[in-house]
């Protein structure tokens, strides 16, 4: 996903949080609280590893495609946005780019 995309689903999952539009799954997802949306993240994940074990490419992108946007969702639920995790992810490659003087970098963090 582009950037663009990102911030155009992110736009829309915060107006469906701040309108909860009657027939809109995110906004029922926000009316339904964060254990709801923490199932759907686990779920999604779940399919997406599923997914993977099928060597299956369609599936895969389809299965990572609804687990971001149950990130999104979740992220919203505790006002973070999509730059703050750009943001935390260009650190943590600043950081292991300084520490190993290029080449292949470790964007998880400490172990």
């Amino acid at each position: 996903m582009s950037a663009s995309i990102m911030r155009q689903l992110e736009d829309v999952i915060l107006r469906r949080h701040q309108e909860r539009p009657p027939g809109s799954y995110t906004a029922s997802l926000f009316e339904a609280g964060q254990d709801n949306i923490l199932k759907k993240v686990a779920e999604e994940a779940g399919e997406t590893i599923i997914a993977s074990k099928n060597a299956s490419r369609a599936e895969v992108i389809y299965e990572v495609g609804d687990l971001v946007y149950h990130l999104l969702v979740l992220l919203r639920w505790h006002g973070i946005s999509w730059a703050e995790i750009e943001a935390e992810l260009a650190r943590r490659y600043r950081s292991t780019s300084d520490q190993e003087g290029g080449g292949d970098h470790d964007l998880t963090g400490p172990d």
